[in-house]
């Protein structure tokens, strides 16, 4: 489905006055406050093909009908997103639950909803039906050479896929490990892994990137062989500079200091990106902002940072992907809601009076250096946001207009309410 562009317009001219009222606020307030929109204009965030259907646990899974049934149902979804908030403007496929068997169409139809392709995941981490040779004690890893070349042949066809969908990424991220103690030698293990990343590494277009995510735990509890930033780090700078270390945020231990690890990783010239998402317990996968957002608004605080530090461009130089389970919301929702929490912290950090944060921690005024951060923090930002959304056509509130709409329902109607998104 689409929405209309004249539904859009009525949607806003409902909220026009009590928007600029709060828009005309912020703005007294802060005088960059149009450098700070023209950056969240800029601003897009990749949305992955599995996110479109209702996630699900080991336990159970409970469909909210109308799920997307194929790629191209999913693309319309995304541009369902992007009509919405003007900020979804990228898919991230995962291979092979969304094998395109025309690549030339989907990437016409994409670009038809103004979505282009971002990083391209491969899977090694479950065997697929008619594999020759299972996962089951790794891929990448695996002490059988022709386990190992059947993930690296995966990967190989991973990367032609995203050639013919204009991707210029290869994001890997390896369930490799082990449950017990003794099960495997770590260091076969790891040079197992490089010695296949370098194959892979060798066959990407000098213009792509490859992205090693790391995880601390699950589906392996003994050991992870990318188990955390260091190891990933220390594969990346072995294969060259165009491998890069992928944070997911929900793949860290609790309490750990996700903003300081983004820190080093820019300075290192090693950061690909974000998959992003929440956590309360561990890899919970919860709509991004749901439980920390003040996690968040420092993270993006050390990015924005660091950055401007290299000069990079916001936008650009970055990957930002979503990487969550819906299991009890509509999917479209919780990424409106996650897409809209990724957006006001990134305005927080910007808000940042970094002169007034330099000069206290270059005099070690502690107290200062908190009052500069929290200032931003607590500004509420949601007006410049629904501004950036405004003046690029979308709606000043997304979710809003979404139920208003029905979309939801209407998509039951089209689809049926016992679809399931494919890969889940």
């Amino acid at each position: 489905m689409q929405i209309a562009q004249e539904q859009i317009q009525a949607h806003n001219q409902a909220q026009q006055a009590a928007h600029q009222r709060k828009i005309d606020f912020i703005a007294a307030e802060n005088a960059n406050i149009e450098s700070i929109i023209e950056k969240l204009v800029a601003f897009q965030v990749a949305i992955p093909s599995w996110a479109l259907g209702t996630g699900g646990t080991r336990f159970g899974r409970f469909s909210g009908g109308g799920e997307p049934r194929n790629l191209e149902e999913k693309i319309e979804d995304i541009g369902v997103l992007h009509q919405l908030n003007q900020s979804s403007g990228a898919i991230s496929l995962h291979i092979p639950w969304d094998i395109p068997e025309n690549p030339e169409a989907i990437k016409a139809l994409a670009a038809q909803k103004g979505l282009r392709f971002d990083a391209m995941n491969s899977n090694t981490f479950q065997d697929q039906k008619n594999q020759e040779h299972s996962y089951k004690f790794g891929s990448l890893q695996h002490v059988n050479k022709a386990v190992r070349q059947q993930a690296i042949d995966h990967n190989l066809e991973v990367i032609k896929q995203g050639i013919a969908l204009g991707s210029d990424s290869l994001t890997v991220w390896l369930s490799d490990g082990s449950c017990f103690p003794g099960q495997l030698n770590f260091r076969e293990a790891f040079q197992n892994t490089l010695e296949s990343l370098k194959v892979i590494y060798a066959a990407l277009p000098a213009n792509w990137k490859m992205y090693i995510e790391y995880k601390a735990f699950e589906p392996n509890f003994y050991s992870m062989t990318v188990g955390d930033w260091g190891q990933s780090y220390l594969f990346a700078s072995k294969l060259g500079p165009q491998a890069y270390t992928l944070v997911d945020l929900g793949h860290h231990l609790p309490n750990a200091n996700i903003e300081q690890i983004v820190s080093l990783l820019l300075m290192e010239e090693k950061l690909a990106g974000f998959h992003f998402n929440d956590s309360k317990y561990g890899d919970d996968d919860l709509t991004v902002g749901s439980i920390n957002p003040y996690q968040l608004f420092l993270i993006f605080n050390e990015l924005v940072e660091g950055m401007d530090a290299r000069g990079m461009n916001h936008a650009k130089d970055l990957g930002w992907m979503i990487d969550a389970s819906h299991n009890v919301k509509d999917p479209l929702e919780d990424l409106l809601q996650s897409v809209e929490a990724i957006m006001n912290a990134y305005a927080q950090a910007l808000l940042v009076d970094k002169a007034s944060l330099v000069a206290a921690q270059q005099s070690n005024d502690v107290a200062k250096a908190q009052e500069v951060l929290q200032q931003a923090y607590r500004t509420d930002t949601r007006a410049i946001v629904a501004e950036a959304r405004l003046r690029s056509g979308g709606a000043l509130k997304p979710l809003e207009l979404y139920r208003n709409l029905a979309v939801r329902e209407q998509l039951i109607k089209e689809r049926g309410a016992q679809t399931v998104a494919t890969g889940l």
